[in-house]
Formats: C-alpha cells, structure tokens, sequence
C-alpha cells in the first residue's frame, strides 16, 4: 500500500494576489501621476519659452525701426523730414526720408491683442503683426530741453531715468524712448491660465538727434 506524501511547498492565497495587485495599481497610478506632470511643465516652459522669443524677436525690430527717426539720406535736399517722432503712451510713429520720399513706420496694438507694424513707403502701405496675446505696449521719452543733446537730468542723480509720459513731451525734442512690451503665452493649455505674462523693456536714443524735434 502506497502512502501519500505531504508537499511542504506553499502557494500564493488569494488574499496576497489582491494585495500585489492593489499595490502595484497604487504604483502604477503614481508614475502615471507623475509623467502627467511632468508633460504639464513641459508644454507650460516650452509655451513660455515661445512668448518669451517672440517678446525679444519683436522688440529687436521696433528699437530698429526707431533709430531711424529723423534719418535723411541727403539725396533729395528739399525734401525735409517734418516732425520725425510722434509720441504717444501705446503708440509711436517715426519718420525718415530715404531716397527722395517720407516714409512713414507706426507701431500699436489691436483689438485682438496683435502688435501691429504698418511701414508706408512712396504712399504705399504695408501692415505685418509681430506679436500675439500682447498685454501692453507701454512708451515713455526723454526729452531735452536745454539742448545739450542728451536726455535732461530733471532729478539731478546723473542717470538717464527721467522718462515722462507723451503729454508731458509738448515741445520738448524727443531724444530717447523706452519700450516695454508684455505678452501671455498662447492658451491653448488650460494649465497656461495661471502662467504669468513676460515682459522685456529696452531703451533707445534717436542717432538723429538733430532731427528730432
């Protein structure tokens, strides 16, 4: 007669296969978690990184456009360039003459939030948006009043930091202006609604100061 020998090996209950299953769920879950946001940052950075180029890529062509205020290529001596700058808080044109005729290069914002640049050349004009979702295009100048040909030091700290608004210009010579440009990042992520806005503010003076008036 044969016996039957008793096995000492153990097997997995069900219990323990319902507590490996839950845990490795809990894992799962907390390295999906995880990638999720880290791809969040990385759309917001890289959305942030856009608006931040396209802040500096725009403001390289407005301070451009600017020191040509006033500029005449003496080509045509009769033609005079009459009131190079016009000053306003959210808004600037500059004029120069160049080639025999007045052209003309004007910079606001839209109602959709566009930086706009409009360049009128021989009467013909052309309008390009550099910039979206523009929160502010803000504009102040340094005048000279004394024509010593520089900025006026109305505070006396021996800086150039006596910015006035364009009511304040009148009919001061306009020698220098500062810039500052402000842009959301485009939101098309809802994670983007509470990334705050990027601003750049550069200043510039007029190579044409002669001209400037």
């Amino acid at each position: 007669m044969k016996t039957q020998r008793l096995s000492n090996e153990k097997g997995i209950t069900l219990i323990e296969l319902l507590i490996v299953l839950v845990m490795s769920s809990v894992l799962i879950g907390g390295i999906y978690r995880l990638f999720v946001a880290q791809s969040k940052a990385y759309a917001i950075q890289e959305q942030v990184v856009e608006v931040q180029q396209g802040i500096r890529a725009a403001m390289e062509i407005v301070l451009r456009d600017l020191q040509t205020a006033g500029f005449d290529d003496d080509r045509t001596p009769g033609i005079m360039v009459t009131h190079p700058v016009v000053p306003e808080d959210h808004a600037i044109t500059v004029r120069y003459e160049y080639e025999g005729a007045i052209n003309e290069v004007r910079y606001w914002v839209d109602e959709t939030a566009r930086l706009l640049r409009q360049e009128t050349r021989s009467g013909v004009s052309h309008t390009e948006s550099l910039l979206e979702n523009t929160e502010a295009f803000d504009l102040s100048y340094g005048v000279d009043q004394n024509e010593d040909g520089a900025m006026d030091d109305r505070k006396g700290n021996g800086l150039a930091d006596d910015w006035v608004s364009s009511a304040s210009v009148g009919s001061s010579k306009v020698v220098s202006v500062r810039v500052s440009l402000r842009a959301m990042p485009v939101q098309v992520n809802p994670d983007l609604q509470n990334t705050s806005p990027r601003t750049l503010t550069s200043a510039v003076s007029f190579r044409n100061l002669s001209q400037v008036r």
